[in-house]
């Protein structure tokens, strides 16, 4: 690789690492406040347990709204360009999130806080929708071949790099504000402090130039009409496979870094400031193994590394919730009950995701395949997952096994998908090498 082209790299992973960083504290920093701060403030019913579950449902409308953004920008992103839809893409999350920070609460407007949360809720979701598909594509179309499991996975960093901050920032406000203080105006500076992140990653994004890949699409006037409709025609096979290998991805990650921070403070009773450093913990330990998983899949290969990983990260559970519940409260056995699971063994199917999602669609419908593939599947996966671990917690009687076991699942769902995916791929290399020769 040449020295310009190094530095355009370099410039590309920053920006796509950037762009990711924001989307994940955006989001994640709405999951914590969520069951904290908006049950109380714009769902107050009375019921803590109804009022949890609405403020969850607006999380999970975000999910929903995802794969409107991911058409959206799918489709302009493989007939425009990937760089312009990116820039887009974090000036609409930008917005949403700094206005989630300045929302009047239910006894200062009534109904229309709750509304107008909502209605962001939805905006941040369409921004995020078209955001991670254009930023693990700029990374994956611009590396070496065979370093496109390595390439794709840093972008994916932004994902624990963002839910540290977003983890840090709440519990430095827990730790040096009251109750009273915190509630009254401390989380509004979490969401607000976003625009410093969004200022600086537009600035680089305008800095960047379109992807080689896409540049030789535009060159031979590939692009498709509606990418979206062959998409869904040609590569259907495809695409559900891609959504059932996210599966444990979303699950995982919205047990153990969402619902498990109500579940520690709630039911073991530790501080919220202590479940949120553990996992602030996980998070620094998953930026180092995420990449790591990722080069691991250029070298024994992206679905093998992605089966294993979806069967132990998915019985992990097990383990790690029975560690939580006989620890006493003991936060040293918590956070390792955490870190282990989330910061380790999470890194396996987080960090060759983006290649192994990329290799499943040509440069063409890149971006509207896979940006289908990740949100459409966020429903089920992701959104709706603290709502489900809430009401099976609820119905098992306070009891984690069934939530364990929910988690374990997914795990199993997602291992045959990757299994799928390489028998699919197998069978469309061999037709490629029949049809060339």
């Amino acid at each position: 690789m040449e020295k310009n082209e190094k530095g355009m790299v370099n410039r590309v992973v920053i920006a796509s690492l950037i762009g990711a960083t924001i989307e994940w504290y955006d989001f994640f920093l709405y999951g914590v406040i969520a069951g904290l701060v908006f049950n109380k403030l714009y769902f107050p019913t009375g019921d803590p347990l109804i009022s949890t579950m609405l403020a969850y449902a607006t999380f999970a409308v975000g999910f929903l709204a995802r794969p409107f953004g991911g058409v959206i920008f799918g489709h302009f992103g493989d007939k425009i360009g990937r760089k312009s839809m990116l820039v887009m893409t974090l000036m609409i999350m930008g917005v949403a999130t700094v206005g989630i920070g300045l929302v009047p609460t239910y006894e200062q407007i009534g109904i229309w806080a709750p509304l107008t949360l909502l209605f962001l809720r939805v905006f941040q979701g369409i921004g995020l929708g078209g955001e991670w598909g254009g930023a693990v594509l700029m990374t994956y179309e611009y590396a070496p071949k065979q370093l496109r499991g390595f390439y794709g996975s840093l972008p994916q960093i932004g994902l624990s790099i963002g839910l540290c901050l977003a983890s840090g920032v709440v519990a430095l406000l827990s730790y040096f504000l009251t109750d009273t203080q915190f509630m009254a105006y401390g989380w509004r500076i979490a969401f607000i402090a976003s625009i410093v992140l969004v200022a600086v990653g537009m600035w680089i994004r305008l800095n960047v130039l379109e992807t080689p890949e896409f540049a030789k699409v535009k060159e031979g006037k590939e692009e498709v009409k509606i990418p979206i409709k062959e998409v869904l025609h040609k590569h259907l096979g495809n695409v559900m496979a891609g959504m059932g290998a996210r599966y444990i991805d979303g699950v995982f990650f919205n047990i153990f870094g969402v619902w498990i921070i109500s579940y520690l403070t709630s039911t073991i009773k530790i501080t919220r400031t202590d479940a949120l450093t553990g996992v602030m913990a996980s998070a620094l330990v998953m930026c180092f193994f995420i990449p790591l998983f990722g080069y691991l899949s250029d070298r024994i290969g992206r679905t093998k590394v992605y089966f294993w990983g979806s069967l132990i990260t998915g019985f992990s559970s097990f383990p790690a919730f029975y560690l939580i519940n006989t620890s006493h409260g003991d936060t040293s056995l918590i956070w390792l009950a955490v870190i282990i699971p989330f910061g380790i063994f999470y890194a396996s199917v987080y960090g060759p995701e983006a290649a192994l999602f990329c290799e499943l669609f040509p440069a063409k419908i890149r971006y509207s395949g896979i940006s289908f593939v990740y949100q459409f599947s966020g429903i089920f996966a992701s959104g709706l997952t603290p709502m489900i671990a809430t009401a099976i917690y609820k119905l098992s009687g306070g009891s984690s096994d069934l939530i364990a076991g929910y988690v374990a699942f997914a795990g199993v769902v997602s291992a045959l998908s990757a299994y799928w995916i390489r028998t699919r791929l197998s069978k469309q290399m061999k037709a490629e090498q029949v049809q060339a020769s």
